[in-house]
């Protein structure tokens, strides 16, 4: 469970670095979404709340948690 967590940690440190390019942090919200887990969820959510990133990824965030929360029974 550590080792998925500090997956996770990596993938939102993508996402949010806007040092990288925008294919790279848009993979790794899309990855976020795919794992699909509770943790992500609010990973994702953090990132949608973000003001100081790029909208269309906060909107690529929020889309992928809508996914997970959609996929849960």
């Amino acid at each position: 469970m550590a080792e998925q967590s500090s997956e996770l940690k990596k993938l939102a440190d993508v996402a949010t670095d806007l040092e990288y390019p925008t294919k790279l942090r848009t993979g790794a919200l899309e990855t976020l979404g795919k794992i699909g887990t509770h943790e992500a969820l609010l990973i994702l959510l953090e990132i949608a709340g973000n003001e100081k990133l790029i909208r269309q990824e906060r909107v690529l965030a929020l889309k992928q948690a809508g996914g997970i929360i959609k996929s849960s029974h």
